[in-house]
């Protein structure tokens, strides 16, 4: 049976959709898609169509990563912008560029991939052999281990005369997502079903190694599960449209301060709010300087470092 809050959340998803398709320089109507308009054709399904299931595909997957990194890593702080991930998977698109060259995307993928499941098992490694008693400390020192890692992409990219590349990608943009080219990022869906399917295991990690070993879990299978997700999502995320950072950090914050801990329970609205942040983000980006249009990754790094600082405040209040 259908609940009062999941109407209003499907008419408030469906509001920011349409507007979405509907907004953009060229004026087109959903009138001239289905009288056989062939510009409006090109228009909704090469370009506004794709455009909105992207941004959908990119705050569900991102905003459950988030979700899964802080159960395993057992810090509500910790997120693929905080713990390094995007800088490796960055790190691994501008490898992929110099080794691969005329590669296919899916070999592209591999190699972000790879990077990404490395530089985020290195840090959980890392945390567990040196436990912290402040949480603020993980994101402060994720933040320290992602500036060398972008360091040492940014050497690479001089090096190769791939600055330029790497500055795109280093800012997030849907405005270059088309028909053939974001295909990609519907590893976000199996990678989300995993991801709820594991919520329990991933619970279990987030009270302790002891704990979960306790109950019969695996507690570093678990924990290389759910990098591998991450990674998925993160790998994704930054080949098609770029860095979009505080997403995985506030969404679940966010969401948790609401809704309790249990992840079975908040990972649907997680994936709901992050899509909703994104497309809302996405919306404003194209409104502010209309017809053109300002990156995502600028709005959301203002929000998130406004809501990022309020959680810590309110963390160290709670001490």
């Amino acid at each position: 049976m259908v609940t009062k809050q999941q109407l209003v959340a499907a008419s408030l998803f469906f509001t920011l959709a349409l507007t979405s398709l509907l907004l953009g320089a060229s004026d087109v109507s959903f009138a001239g898609l289905f009288s056989g308009d062939e510009h409006a054709y090109d228009i909704y399904v090469i370009s506004r169509i794709p455009r909105l299931i992207a941004i959908v595909l990119a705050g569900a997957g991102l905003s459950i990563a988030g979700l899964v990194m802080q159960q395993i890593m057992q810090n509500r702080f910790a997120s693929p912008s905080t713990t390094g991930t995007i800088d490796c998977a960055l790190l691994g698109y501008i490898v992929g560029l110099i080794l691969l060259q005329q590669a296919s995307q899916w070999s592209y993928l591999a190699v972000i991939f790879g990077f990404a499941v490395f530089g985020t098992l290195l840090f959980v490694r890392f945390l567990q052999q040196i436990q912290f008693k402040n949480v603020v400390l993980v994101p402060l020192i994720g933040i320290m281990y992602g500036n060398v890692i972008s360091a040492l992409t940014t050497f690479l990219a001089y090096k190769h005369d791939l600055v330029q590349t790497m500055s795109s990608w280093s800012v997030a943009n849907f405005a270059s997502v088309l028909q053939g080219n974001y295909e990609i990022l519907f590893l976000a869906v199996p990678a989300c079903i995993l991801a709820y399917y594991y919520a329990s295991q991933f619970s279990a990690a987030s009270i302790g190694q002891s704990f979960a070993k306790n109950i019969g879990l695996d507690y570093q299978k678990v924990v290389f599960i759910g990098v591998v997700l991450i990674a998925i999502s993160t790998a994704s995320v930054v080949m098609i449209v770029g860095v979009i950072p505080f997403l995985g950090l506030i969404v679940p914050n966010v969401v948790s301060l609401f809704m309790g801990d249990n992840m079975k329970k908040i990972l649907p609205w997680t994936a709901y709010w992050g899509v909703i942040l994104v497309l809302s983000c996405d919306i404003l980006g194209r409104l502010i300087i209309f017809p053109y249009e300002m990156p995502i990754s600028m709005i959301i790094s203002i929000f998130g470092g406004v809501v990022f600082i309020y959680l810590v405040v309110k963390d160290k209040a709670n001490v």
